[in-house]
């Protein structure tokens, strides 16, 4: 019997990208309630440990992204252009922004959603909602 895979600590997970899908326990997920389940109980954990086909499941992301917006870091990257997926991560952290794609990052109403819960966001945004008199004022009283 092999041995079971190292945990991941990659900063940038790139052990998703290389076809591992964490601990066996994930690897055993047979559907996507078990996926739904998991990502209720821990966001973030759970969808970067889940298969790369539930990463890419739009309801499976908006659940863990409405319970932990950093899990946006986990998603497919075609989610990180939803822009409903988006809106909901900064939502719960506006720290998610960064994750965001470029059109997003020009997006003012999904920059100020970031910017109301973390005026740091502001840095990701695009050129010029951060010169946005509006915006800025909104980080501000952050």
């Amino acid at each position: 019997q092999a041995p079971a895979p190292a945990p991941c600590r990659a900063k940038l997970h790139t052990c998703a990208r290389a076809g591992r899908t964490g601990p066996p326990s994930m690897e055993a997920a047979v559907g996507r309630e078990d996926a739904l389940a998991a990502v209720r109980k821990n966001a973030r954990r759970a969808l970067h440990n889940l298969p790369p086909e539930f990463r890419a499941d739009r309801e499976v992301v908006l659940e863990a992204v409405r319970q932990n917006g950093q899990a946006l870091v986990d998603a497919a990257a075609e989610l990180h252009a939803d822009r409903e997926v988006v809106l909901e991560a900064v939502r719960q952290d506006g720290r998610a922004l960064q994750h965001a794609t470029p059109e997003l990052l020009a997006d003012r109403e999904v920059v100020l959603e970031a910017v109301r819960r973390k005026a740091h966001a502001l840095v990701h945004a695009a050129a010029e909602l951060r010169a946005d008199r509006e915006v800025v004022l909104e980080a501000v009283r952050q």
